[in-house]
């Protein structure tokens, strides 16, 4: 076991000799769009996601189902599996089976095992100092779906969330694996302050973040101004708030930096002197508002800076 419980990362990796290793991981979510078809892509490009931010190469997946079978047309569940199907396509990933269960409430979502090279693994304990940190997507999904819940969010903000959540982190991952990043992890339920936390506590380092520089969704601070924040934000905030300096004026803004991600980008920490070029073949492969939020820096352990 090369990766494993002794210290919490994206995904497990067991070694299979000296230039094969197995990346293992498993997620499954809550329907976050109405849209059947929709939410399964999400749901799928979400679990792939750790294999990615590991620096692996997905090769199989298997589907984690439930549904309310007795009071849910089954056209829902096939369309939720076409979404997915469609995206493990793009991914080049093969689908080989699954399990299901009735339930009262819809979650949908994969177990994923990829490969890598025993020496090439990418985890989130090996950031540096002097490390600069690149995240690849914007940040605000869970101020948005909740904003979609509520039912105040026009087609067009839902067509750019959609897309965003439903795309591949495999282009920026390659990118990331070809210049030799240091560490990595991906923005998902903890929000950015708490993955960049766990980054920080694996890797017994500190890291400064530049609230001015971290990229959102433009309508993110209009639904968090007007309280459509996600129970997970809080809960985000009370764990990690020990760890966290934030002299910031605007509270909805740090309340964004704390906003559950689901299918959120990688965050990336790579060598000051490949920073730049990390950042321009990143927005070369697609992510157009990738930007460097941070660095590590030498200091009190796990302590986090927002400057």
């Amino acid at each position: 076991m090369l990766v494993g419980l002794n210290k919490a990362d994206d995904a497990g990796v067991y070694r299979i000799n000296d230039d094969l290793a197995v990346v293992q991981t498993v997620d499954f979510i809550t329907p976050i769009v109405d849209d059947p078809y929709s939410f399964g892509m999400i749901a799928a490009a979400n679990a792939l996601s750790d294999v990615y931010a590991m620096g692996g190469k997905p090769i199989t997946a298997m589907n984690v189902v439930c549904f309310p079978s007795e009071t849910m047309d089954i056209s829902v569940l096939s369309q939720i599996l076409r979404g997915a199907l469609d995206k493990l396509n793009e991914a080049d990933v093969a689908l080989v089976g699954g399990h299901s269960v009735k339930d009262d409430e819809i979650k949908y979502g994969l177990s994923i095992t990829g490969i890598i090279h025993p020496q090439r693994i990418i985890t989130k304990s090996r950031a540096k100092v002097g490390d600069k940190l690149i995240l690849t997507k914007p940040l605000g999904t869970g101020i948005l779906t909740t904003a979609i819940k509520a039912g105040i969010v026009d087609d067009k903000i839902k067509a750019r969330l959609i897309e965003q959540m439903a795309q591949l982190n495999r282009e920026a991952s390659e990118v990331m694996v070809s210049l030799e990043a240091h560490a990595c992890t991906d923005i998902t339920g903890f929000g950015l302050i708490g993955h960049v936390c766990e980054m920080a506590e694996n890797s017994g380092v500190s890291i400064e973040l530049y609230t001015d520089k971290v990229p959102f969704i433009s309508e993110v601070l209009q639904f968090a101004r007007m309280g459509l924040i996600p129970e997970g934000m809080y809960t985000n905030r009370e764990f990690r708030a020990p760890m966290v300096e934030a002299n910031l004026a605007d509270e909805e803004l740090l309340n964004v930096f704390y906003d559950p991600q689901t299918s959120g980008g990688l965050l990336i920490a790579v060598p000051p002197k490949r920073a730049e070029i990390m950042l321009t073949r990143i927005r070369q492969t697609g992510y157009r508002e990738a930007a460097i939020v941070g660095q590590v820096v030498d200091g009190k352990k796990s302590h986090i800076t927002l400057r």
